[in-house]
């Protein structure tokens, strides 16, 4: 269905993460990647929620003048939020380290944004889950660390990826939120963005 309402339409994923790419291309939809290089840096008052949704915007803004009339531009933002503190990419293993010993033996929250961008129209949405880890081991979190090397991930860990396999006990939303782009709602939005 949504292949036949895009048909008219090119897709722009403007996102360099293989994770995105490949859950968009697991909807059928054929994209082609514009990249900005976007500074990720927020105001600090804005709260959790707000910060992708700001994030995302900026994306978006960056690309929209390259945008043309029968183009719809896909930009998305994840971070992960426990309490108030939020979790961006680790800058190096020391700061992953320190990330997942913090969300190791509780639960926390993935948050990610989505605009959908054409010539003359925006829509921004968010989706959020919960998602709860065992305790990690030192050895657990030292091991995926030099084996997956998650630097380019909100939190320091993908879900699809050892560390889920062995630490997620339970999760409360979209798996592939937390992979990196709510695709049920991605898949309804589009819809509903095309037809308006």
């Amino acid at each position: 269905m949504l292949v036949r309402i895009l048909k008219d339409k090119k897709i722009i994923l403007g996102s360099a993460s293989p994770r995105r790419q490949e859950l968009l291309r697991s909807l059928g939809i054929d994209f082609e990647i514009r990249i900005s290089n976007t500074d990720e840096n927020y105001p600090l008052h804005l709260s959790p929620e707000k910060v992708t949704e700001f994030l995302v915007a900026v994306k978006s803004e960056n690309l929209s003048a390259t945008i043309k009339a029968n183009e719809i531009l896909i930009t998305a933002d994840t971070i992960v939020v426990k309490g108030d503190r939020v979790l961006n990419k680790p800058k190096d293993r020391l700061e992953a380290q320190e990330m997942l010993q913090f969300l190791s033996g509780d639960k926390h929250k993935v948050i990610t944004s989505v605009c959908l961008a054409s010539k003359n129209k925006q829509k921004v949405f968010t989706s959020e889950t919960e998602v709860h880890f065992k305790v990690l081991s030192i050895e657990e979190i030292d091991y995926y660390i030099k084996e997956y090397q998650p630097f380019d991930k909100a939190g320091a860990y993908g879900i699809q990826e050892w560390i889920g396999l062995i630490g997620i006990e339970k999760i409360k939303g979209s798996y592939y939120n937390v992979v990196g782009l709510p695709v049920v709602k991605l898949y309804q939005k589009l819809i509903q963005f095309v037809g308006l």
